[in-house]
């Protein structure tokens, strides 16, 4: 019946088009705004008319109805996220829908079945939209490994100071960027700070995007808090960003309307979690199960060289895809009872508890803790050397250019929790604590930033529950 109805509307649009076709230098008045319509008899055969340029009418009357179209499904769609559709969001839509995109569409939305149930429980539990989901589309394509240009990393892309400020960790072993549960957390952490800071979802999208600090000069210039009459006075990239976020969640949910199929996750959706209290390589719990390697390493994105690093202070998280009750037992005996093991498991159980162990020790000792910059070398190269991320390089090293000089001497692993404030937690909280009066426009974020703490901390150490702050208001600060 929907069918029939559009093509009627289609016709009827069509007859009105020929029908002004008689009246010459007509204005012809649609959503999209005037056009004119030129019209002029034929002196040799007056019935014959020229119409040039009645086609570019027709064309944009269909196209301000399938516009309206675009805007229905996008109104349907709409929960506590306002999606505006405007003509920004309109070319998102005709990129993200574009021929050549569809198999990238596709894959993207077999993934959704493992990673978007992750994300709605992180902002179920956060309290925040879970239509922001979404986001991480525009951000890596569901890409736990992506790391763009600047090196942000991850599902959601975090840079290495703003991951520390959300409670991420990063060392030799773990970048809990990559994590899609951690990372999940964080971001809807961040974004749930950002709107009870600007009290507007998009334009907390928006912050996701640029930082806090721009948003509000934004506001400032403005002398308004809603992201479209801001978005001028936003960096460009920012501009498309929140068009870009609307389109596709129209996309991930219109997808069949545009001839896009739905692809299948191409690894396990229904997984088991494990916490493990040694270390131990990804290759031998693959060994130990059956399993693709391919396949625990896509489920454990975060571990840095393969290797699980849990101890009994601080046991890790294993995913892995979910198996009968028998081979769980297999795993959990090979993992907590070497003595007592069928057969044909000894040889894999020999290399969870001594060999893997042993290689980690010793891969442990023979790291440096520092080295010296040769001619020719770049902080990449180094990185890549001694299994590190370039931010990590940076942030040991203090360093704010990538540029580094020969003769240099490096930090290349993470210094050791006497040395770095970062490393212990409990460290932190036995440092000095500092007052400071919020300034107008301050956000928990930059004065985090500034004290090189966390929101999460500032937040529990002056009893506050919304991010909201007003100036003048004094804040204790733990220093680190």
């Amino acid at each position: 019946m929907k069918k029939f109805s559009t093509c009627v509307i289609a016709l009827l649009l069509l007859h009105s088009v020929k029908a002004e076709s008689f009246h010459p230098l007509k204005k012809i008045n649609t959503d999209s705004g005037a056009y004119t319509a030129s019209v002029q008899f034929n002196k040799a055969n007056p019935k014959v008319i020229d119409t040039t340029f009645v086609p570019d009418v027709a064309d944009n009357i269909m196209a301000s109805y399938q516009n309206m179209v675009y805007k229905r499904r996008l109104d349907s769609l709409q929960k506590d996220v306002p999606l505006d559709y405007n003509q920004y969001v309109q070319s998102y839509i005709d990129i993200y829908t574009a021929p050549h995109r569809k198999e990238s569409i596709s894959k993207i939305l077999g993934l959704t079945k493992y990673y978007f149930p992750i994300y709605e429980k992180a902002f179920r539990d956060a309290g925040i939209p879970e239509e922001i989901k979404f986001l991480s589309v525009v951000e890596s394509a569901l890409d736990p490994n992506a790391v763009s240009r600047v090196g942000a990393t991850g599902p959601w892309q975090f840079m290495f100071a703003t991951a520390k400020l959300y409670g991420l960790t990063m060392d030799n072993y773990v970048d809990e960027r990559r994590d899609p549960i951690q990372a999940s957390y964080a971001a809807a952490a961040y974004i749930k700070d950002a709107y009870q800071d600007f009290g507007d979802w998009l334009v907390a999208i928006a912050s996701y995007n640029c930082g806090k600090g721009a948003i509000t000069r934004a506001i400032q210039k403005a002398g308004a808090s809603d992201f479209w009459s801001i978005r001028p006075f936003l960096p460009v990239e920012t501009r498309n960003y929140v068009p870009a976020y609307i389109a596709i969640s129209y996309v991930m949910s219109y997808y069949g309307k545009h001839n896009i199929v739905a692809g299948q996750c191409d690894f396990s959706v229904k997984t088991d979690t494990i916490l493990v209290n040694k270390y131990v390589a990804l290759s031998d719990i693959a060994k130990v199960l059956n399993l693709d390697i391919r396949e625990v390493s896509i489920l454990n994105p975060q571990y840095k060289k393969q290797i699980i690093n849990g101890t009994d202070a601080a046991p890790k998280r294993l995913v892995i895809p979910q198996i009968d009750k028998a081979r769980f037992a297999l795993l959990y005996d090979a993992l907590n009872n070497p003595a007592v093991s069928p057969n044909q498991f000894e040889a894999v159980r020999a290399s969870f508890n001594e060999s893997s162990v042993r290689a980690v020790k010793r891969r442990e000792r023979e790291m440096p803790s520092f080295h010296t910059v040769k001619r020719g070398e770049s902080l990449a190269s180094i990185a890549d050397k001694f299994g590190v991320e370039v931010q990590d390089l940076k942030v040991w090293n203090k360093l704010h250019k990538t540029k580094v000089q020969p003769g240099t001497e490096l930090r290349v692993s993470a210094p050791s929790s006497s040395e770095d404030k970062y490393s212990s937690p409990k460290a932190k909280e036995l440092k000095s604590v500092l007052t400071y009066k919020v300034k107008s426009g301050d956000t928990l974020s930059q004065i985090a930033e500034k004290f090189d703490g966390s929101v999460e901390r500032i937040k529990a150490l002056n009893g506050l529950k919304k991010g909201t702050l007003q100036p003048g208001m004094i804040l204790k600060i733990s220093k680190g």
